[in-house]
């Protein structure tokens, strides 16, 4: 069974634009291992050892990327919904004034340290149904801390 991957517009558009570098790369990567098949033997070849490998890194994050890229489905911006769902913006307030914003993303674009978390993240499913107005308690590092929602976007 394939595995859907639900992402913003912007990260299907990244990881093509990462893809393409990397396909461009192939015959960079090609031409590194045969001048370093020239140099003679290959048991002892660090420059050929090491050009392989990165054909190999190279080679896998490609397959990664397009098994990515043809399970994707574009996360469309809620419109007029309440709740806080995938692809929706959540502002929150904590009971000291602090003031934290989140995106709802899919698990392969998530990027906590720039506001974008996934929807299976704990943060995540504590948000997803949430409406503004309501109490969330994030458990992080064996702490509690509530927030409330004050704005879906």
């Amino acid at each position: 069974m394939k595995k859907q991957f639900y992402m913003t517009k912007s990260g299907i558009d990244e990881l093509q634009q990462e893809l393409d570098q990397l396909v461009s790369r192939r015959s960079e990567i090609a031409d590194s291992i045969k001048t370093a098949r020239e140099q003679g033997d290959l048991s002892e070849n660090a420059e050929y050892h090491a050009a392989k490998d990165d054909h190999e890194r190279t080679e896998g994050r490609i397959s990664e990327l397009e098994h990515i890229l043809s399970n994707s489905e574009v996360i469309k911006k809620p419109k007029g919904d309440s709740k806080v769902q995938l692809g929706s913006t959540v502002k929150l307030k904590s009971a000291s004034g602090t003031l934290r914003e989140f995106g709802v993303v899919g698990t392969v674009e998530a990027d906590p340290l720039n506001g974008k978390i996934s929807d299976e993240s704990p943060l995540g499913q504590a948000l997803l149904g949430q409406q503004v107005g309501d109490a969330v308690e994030i458990k992080a590092g064996g702490t509690t801390t509530s927030y409330k929602i004050t704005d879906i976007s």
